[in-house]
């Protein structure tokens, strides 16, 4: 994995827990989405003034992205309503990167190397050892396995999109059916009362972490490969547990320590 797309995916991972953690503390999640979703579509608006670069061939791939990123909003706003945060968040970023080299494999026939294999479950064990899934709600295993599923049908979605379009351009693209959809559905249900109260520093700069992150993910995927910058992004598993420590003053037990070796070996493999 060259240098750069490791760098690109471990900046990615931290600004991905930072939002997580910002919208998982709203006190209306859904109505917080939104408003995230909205403020990172205006906000990175002039930026593909400036970037705008794709072909038609692009189309079929960004249509294809919405629709799994509006599914993945949609759970993952639910989730963190219904489940703590750390039981949903280490079974959907955990479980990704399996099902990315699975489906890459399995059904796309991409070639994989056993020290793929090797350091995508090196990550994955350290990230279960993280987070641990004892006493798990059994919702939160359903949603994270479900988000799973997204992030990694989207990941070998876009692999293949942002090769007819320019990373940022493609992300605002993708996004803005989902960002609509998502805000329009919310208002509908809440009212307009809730969105505007939602309106704040932390819903807009998750906002902006969110696209932040993707776009970073974007340029990643177009020096590696999808397996390997989707487990590389998923350090971000222990980077919220880091950030809990301080933030929310959770306690780092051994087990997530041991945890964050593994991983960082993992990462270290796939830097290899």
């Amino acid at each position: 994995m060259p240098v750069t797309a490791l760098v690109l995916a471990l900046i990615a991972a931290f600004v991905h827990a930072l939002w997580n953690i910002l919208l998982a503390q709203a006190r209306d999640i859904e109505s917080s989405t939104a408003v995230a979703l909205i403020a990172a579509e205006l906000g990175f608006a002039p930026v593909v003034v400036f970037t705008w670069d794709v072909h038609r061939a692009v189309w079929p791939f960004l249509i294809a992205s919405g629709l799994l990123q509006l599914t993945y909003f949609a759970l993952l706003a639910t989730a963190y309503r219904l489940v703590p945060l750390s039981v949903v968040y280490p079974i959907a970023r955990g479980g990704a990167p399996v099902l990315v080299l699975l489906i890459g494999a399995v059904v796309l026939g991409r070639t994989t190397s056993w020290t793929q294999v090797a350091a995508v479950v090196l990550v994955v064990a350290g990230i279960l050892l993280v987070r641990g899934l004892r006493q798990a709600d059994p919702r939160g295993v359903a949603f994270g396995l479900a988000i799973a599923a997204c992030i990694a049908v989207y990941t070998l979605v876009d692999k293949e999109g942002v090769r007819h379009a320019e990373p940022i351009t493609y992300l605002e693209l993708s996004m803005l059916g989902p960002a609509i959809v998502y805000a329009g559905a919310v208002i509908r249900i809440k009212g307009i009362g809730a969105v505007r109260r939602a309106i704040g520093p932390a819903s807009i700069l998750a906002g902006i972490c969110t696209f932040g992150a993707y776009a970073l993910v974007l340029a990643a995927l177009q020096r590696a490969s999808a397996a390997s910058v989707a487990a590389v992004r998923e350090t971000s598993v222990v980077i919220a547990a880091l950030l809990a420590a301080f933030v929310l003053k959770e306690k780092v037990t051994a087990p997530r320590l041991a945890g964050a070796v593994l991983v960082a070996g993992g990462v270290a493999l796939l830097a290899l």
